[in-house]
Order: structure tokens, then C-alpha cells, then sequence
């Protein structure tokens, strides 16, 4: 699959979350933090060498609610976690906006539609 890795990475205006940032930002153990990934509410990359989060997954404290479904579809359709992440973030042609930007506005059945056409 491989999207568009290096050109996410390289986006200045995201901000990527360490686990000590999460803990922080979710004001939840670290357990709990871990938790929250192994259970796909959260998906994260090493791509930089630390393991960190696009800080836009975190909502009012919390992960995206509708952010865990999506993950599912995409990881089902063979997806890595870099190329979840890399989905989430690039430009969807077909909606006009990326599918985080679409989640973040409420936008989940499409966002999820199109997923489920990756298989």
C-alpha cells in the first residue's frame, strides 16, 4: 500500500503525542494509555523513532470516538499502522478533505464507506 509516509512525517503543522505527552493530554496512566492502542481507540508509529500519536486523534481528553472503527476497517483491509495513520491524514479525493478532517466533522458512514472499498 505505502501512501505517503515520508510526506506526513514531514508536515510541519502536525503534532505528534509520546506516550508521556498522552498520559498528559489523556490524563490517564500509562497503562491505561497502552491499553487504549492494544484496543484500537488509538494508532501510533515509530516512523520518527519514538512512538508517537497525531496529536489530532485526541478530542476534549479523549481519543476520537469514531477514530477506533476506522482503524478496525483499515487494519482488516491490511493496512499497517503507519498506512492508518498515513490514510487518516492525506487527502481523500473522493471526499474533498482527509478522512480525520471528515471524522473530526461528524463524518464517520463515509469515512468508513470508502474504507471498507480498500480491501
Amino acid at each position: 500500500m505505502g501512501f505517503v509516509s515520508e510526506n506526513v512525517a514531514a508536515t510541519p503543522a502536525l503534532e505528534w503525542l509520546t506516550m508521556p505527552d498522552l498520559v498528559e493530554a489523556l490524563d490517564e496512566p500509562l497503562g491505561k494509555v497502552r491499553r487504549l492502542i492494544d484496543e484500537h481507540y488509538l494508532v501510533g508509529s515509530r516512523r520518527t523513532g519514538v512512538f508517537a500519536v497525531p496529536a489530532m486523534f485526541i478530542v476534549d481528553g479523549s481519543p476520537l470516538s469514531s477514530l477506533r472503527g476506522t482503524i478496525i476497517v483499515l487494519q482488516d483491509a491490511g493496512f499497517s499502522d503507519d498506512e492508518v495513520i498515513d490514510w487518516l491524514l492525506a487527502e481523500e479525493e473522493s471526499m474533498g478533505r482527509s478522512p480525520i478532517a471528515a471524522l473530526l466533522a461528524g463524518h464517520k458512514g463515509e469515512v468508513r464507506r470508502i474504507a471498507r472499498t480498500l480491501a
